[in-house]
């Protein structure tokens, strides 16, 4: 594997650390309502009538299997990118596996916790090696973070306020430095207005 990148892109050279608390409960709230979707689904297809509540009293187990899987991916995956300093597909093949297993434990059968484990951990990492999505690798070297290159964008190609001013005019709430010294100019040019100085106000450049 290649790649020591950062949240910033590898431009940037340097790890930044990630609240693994606050992914982790956001992974909880959104993998527990997937789970409350297919609960619900169980529940609907059922043969008796289970009830409205049945959505938790009967099949709330698949909502609760569904909440820890993607809590343990999320804090495993952040917590070795944290303690390793470095963000990679091996994060996320460490928290796939553990998550994988859960779907094993209930069996209690040690070789389908690995076996599920193994699955879901190549599956996550393969998907994150390819930069989560389909397109390619986010990792391969010369990958630049979107974010990054569109700040170095608006950096070269920002105009000179001056060639601005030229072109559009002042007015509109656009003022150049020195503005009410030439329109006093003019108005006393035009008109014969002889308007009293006022403190310039500072322009934004």
């Amino acid at each position: 594997m290649t790649g020591e990148h950062s949240d910033s892109g590898p431009s940037d050279g340097t790890y930044r650390p990630k609240d693994a608390i606050t992914n982790t409960i956001n992974a909880i709230m959104l993998t527990g309502g997937a789970g409350l979707v297919v609960s619900g689904v169980q529940n609907t297809l059922a043969r008796e009538n289970r009830g409205l509540f049945g959505v938790f009293t009967r099949t709330g187990g698949t909502i609760g299997l569904f909440a820890a899987m993607g809590g343990t991916y999320a804090f495993i995956k952040d917590a070795s990118a944290n303690l390793r300093e470095k963000e990679d597909p091996w994060n996320a093949g460490l928290g796939g596996f553990f998550a994988g297993a859960m779907l094993g434990v209930p069996s209690g059968r040690i070789p389908r916790v690995f076996g599920y484990g193994a699955g879901l951990a190549i599956l996550v990492a393969t998907f994150e090696g390819s930069g989560s999505h389909f397109r390619g690798s986010r990792w391969k070297e010369g990958y630049i973070d979107e974010i990054v290159r569109k700040d170095e964008i608006r950096t070269t190609r920002r105009r000179p306020f001056e060639e601005t001013i030229a072109e559009v005019g002042e007015g509109r709430g656009i003022y150049g430095p020195g503005y009410p010294e030439r329109r006093r100019a003019l108005l006393k040019e035009k008109y014969g207005l002889d308007i009293p100085a006022k403190p310039e106000k500072p322009y934004a450049a």
